[in-house]
């Protein structure tokens, strides 16, 4: 008969013992608490106000040149993490002043932008000119060349948002910059496979708010050639929420960033109520509850992006509602 041993080791030889494991850089897995009954994220809710960031950004256009930083980039840090707003996701605010450029590179890290402020600026990728205005999404997926131009007389500012903490995790990553400042470029398009205008997002948000079926009213931005997310490490969404609603509290295996295209509410994520209005930006951490209300009188829009994808290819992503 198979039976549970039970051996009764002297405490001195034990400690023995481990000490020799240390010494040979091995662990023993049962002191090492290695498993969890369910994720247990090391970052935290937080919320990044927009009234608090855009001062910032402009501070850092008056001190720091396009020539001594590659990008002019606020980095947004979980008071938990290292840098970084969410375990695999980065949340930055980038800022381009008028005339100015950023240099053209690529990287394996996957990106994308929010456009916040400003109207005119464009992004180049792989050649092609995408144009950019408030709540566009512009897409550089990972190893595509890329920079940033504005040739506007007012600032260009907007949210990024990359996988380069997956990456970096995977010790996957690769950078090269452009054999020039800048790549020569197509004239501008309207349409293209990098490029959705917030203009399209929202006359399809209204459209379903007019059919008015009580459902919540959220779209996933899909790959023009593929039908899937947009990114193979990156899935973007918009919501709106009418004035006054309430959505129902949910949590997923999945990092989440928030970007408030517009509108004023709060989002009640775990144990955190994170008030937020226009511009501001807030993260939810993998597995954690979440509900959002619109609290003001008019509709409010919440982009957001997620490193869904990954967990849906490696067969780890779930999703729950509270009862």
């Amino acid at each position: 008969m198979l039976k549970l041993t039970d051996i009764q080791s002297s405490p001195e030889e034990l400690d023995t013992y481990y000490a020799q494991l240390r010494a040979q850089h091995v662990t023993p897995a049962w002191i090492g608490g290695g498993i969890t009954v369910e994720p247990q994220s090391l970052a935290v809710p937080y919320v990044w106000h927009w009234r608090d960031l855009r001062p910032q950004a402009m501070r850092a256009a008056e001190l720091v040149g396009t020539a001594q930083a590659e990008r002019r980039v606020l980095r947004l840090t979980n008071p938990t993490l290292p840098g970084i707003a969410s375990n695999t996701l980065v949340a930055n605010i980038q800022i381009v002043m008028p005339g100015e450029i950023a240099r053209a590179h690529r990287h394996s890290g996957a990106a994308l932008r929010l456009i916040i402020e400003g109207k005119g600026g464009y992004t180049v990728v792989n050649g092609e000119r995408v144009p950019m205005a408030p709540g566009d999404l512009v897409l550089t997926p990972n190893w595509s060349w890329h920079d940033h131009a504005n040739d506007t007389d007012t600032p260009m500012i907007w949210l990024d948002g990359l996988d380069t903490p997956l990456v970096r995790m995977l010790e996957a990553g690769f950078y090269e910059e452009y054999h020039q400042d800048r790549q020569d470029h197509n004239p501008p398009v309207n349409a293209s496979e990098w490029h959705y205008p917030m203009s399209e997002m929202r006359a399809a948000l209204q459209r379903l708010a007019a059919a008015n079926t009580g459902e919540e009213i959220v779209l996933e931005y899909k790959n023009r050639r593929t039908g899937g997310p947009v990114m193979s490490t990156i899935a973007c969404h918009v919501q709106m929420l009418r004035p006054g609603e309430k959505t129902q509290a949910r949590r997923r295996v999945c990092c989440t960033n928030y970007h408030v295209v517009e509108g004023a509410g709060n989002s009640v994520v775990g144990d955190e109520w994170l008030d937020w209005n226009d511009k501001d930006v807030f993260t939810v951490p993998t597995w954690t509850f979440c509900e959002h209300v619109n609290s003001g009188d008019r509709p409010a829009l919440l982009f957001s992006f997620s490193d869904a994808p990954v967990m849906q290819a490696l067969n780890l992503y779930r999703d729950e509602s509270r009862p």
